[in-house]
Formats: C-alpha cells, structure tokens, sequence
C-alpha cells in the first residue's frame, strides 16, 4: 500500500520527544509518507508549524484551539492563531470542536470559542479539522448555521453513532477514522457506523501516540501508537466496509490530498 496520508498525529508529544524522526522514516517503509501534525492550543500549533517546514511535502500542520483548552482563550487566541495560519506549513484550523466527554472547559466557553474558530477558518478560506466527543448536537448545530463551511470539515477521530455519522456525510462534512475501529469492545459502533460513510468522504489517521490498534496478531512492544500502523488501520476499515484495501487507500489518498490542497 503506497501513498497513505496521516491526517492526525500529535508528532510533539511527549512519547515521540526522541524519535520523531524515526517514527516518520519507519511510516514510509510501509508508504505512509505524508502526515498532518496536529496542533491543539496556540503553543503547540505554533511549535507544530515550526517543526513542519522544516519538511515541506512531508509535515503539514494545523492551527486551533482543543475544546480541552477552550478555558485558555482569551483576547489575543484568534490573532494567534491566525498569524500561525499563514505559515506555508498550515493546511487546516483546529483541532477545535466540543468535547462534553470530559467538559475540561465549561460547555458554554467550548462553544463560544469553537465558533470563533469555525469564523476563522471562514474568512481565512481553510478547511475545519473537528473534534466531537459526546456533543453531537451542538456541533451539528453550530456547523449548520455557518453555511458552506462543512463541505470543508473532517470530523476527526470519529467514534459516534452510525446516525451522527449519517448526520454529518448529510451537512457534507468527511470523516476521520482512527485505531479505534481496531477495537473489538469500543470499537463496535464504529465498526457499524463506516458502513454509511462513502468511500469518498473518508480519511484515515493515527492519532498517534494515541489509540494504538488493539487486533494486532502480536501486540507491538511498546504500548505506543504510531504512523507506521496506518495500512493496518485502514485494512480493518475495508473489511467493515467490504471493501478493497488498496482501491481504499487510493480515494482517501485522493480525498485527503484535495480537502487540504496538499
């Protein structure tokens, strides 16, 4: 399988602190060979852009607020943000979105700032990298309202219902596919869910070091995961959808490249 893109993978964490460059040169022995770093409040996005050009075609970032950090905002987070945007290496606003999952920050401050970034990536003309845990509705909400925006947002790392995944591919959104549907317990509804995803609104990611795959025949030694699982994550979106691996792997390639013009 040759070519994947990983649109989500937080490159500056902590567990990748000595072996960032390694993790990207084991990914394209197995054809990962472009990544999306992910940026989550308005350090991380700036540290995430500054270490993506220094790859140019290899490293691409994003510029956002988590809904985790929503509660860190303040006057001067858009400007920040939008002055991150403007570096070659940014394709997308986020990650932002709301997270009632855990409600780090009050659900009120998560929408108000999550709009102020859906209105960012508006007037900057850039696609919407989301997250959604348990906050459906809202989001679903706040994206109708902004007419257009959602044709240019993936849901990442989706892990919801097969009606709010129909719910998004209905606004027009893409959606995000992690590990997750790797899971045999958590993974369930997922698993049911990508059936109504059309080939042509998927994307697939790591989110790594998070949500390493839990069906591998031998459990890796290190309880990390990383971009080199990519193909594995995708055969076992194939198989829910009863699909081709490798016709997969060719249109969210396609899909990918066009939404983040990359």
């Amino acid at each position: 399988m040759e070519n994947l893109i990983d649109i989500g993978l937080n490159l500056m964490h902590s567990s990748f602190r000595k072996d960032k460059e390694e993790i990207i040169e084991e990914a394209k022995k197995v054809g990962v060979n472009q990544f999306i770093i992910t940026g989550t409040n308005v350090h991380s996005s700036q540290i995430a852009a500054e270490y993506a050009s220094k790859y140019p075609g290899t490293l691409f970032s994003t510029s956002g607020v988590h809904p985790h950090d929503a509660k860190t905002c303040n006057g001067h987070t858009i400007h920040e943000l939008e002055k991150t945007a403007k570096n070659k290496s940014v394709v997308a606003i986020g990650e932002c979105g709301l997270d009632y999952n855990r409600n780090f920050s009050p659900q009120d401050i998560q929408r108000k700032w999550f709009e102020a970034q859906v209105e960012l990536a508006e007037t900057l003309n850039m696609p919407l990298f989301l997250h959604e845990r348990e906050a459906h509705e809202d989001l679903f909400k706040i994206l109708k309202k902004h007419d257009g925006i959602s044709e240019k947002a993936v849901v990442h790392c989706f892990t919801g219902t097969k009606q709010e995944a129909q719910n998004y591919i209905d606004l027009g959104c893409y959606i995000g596919v992690t590990g997750w549907i790797c899971d045999m317990k958590r993974g369930r509804g997922l698993q049911e869910a990508v059936s109504v995803i059309p080939p042509e609104k998927l994307m697939i990611e790591t989110d790594a070091p998070f949500l390493i795959p839990k069906n591998f025949d031998k459990k890796p030694k290190k309880n990390r995961n990383e971009p080199k699982y990519l193909p594995h994550i995708l055969e076992t979106i194939a198989t829910c959808m009863g699909l081709d691996a490798e016709e997969l792997a060719v249109q969210v390639t396609k899909n990918t490249k066009e939404f983040f013009k990359i």
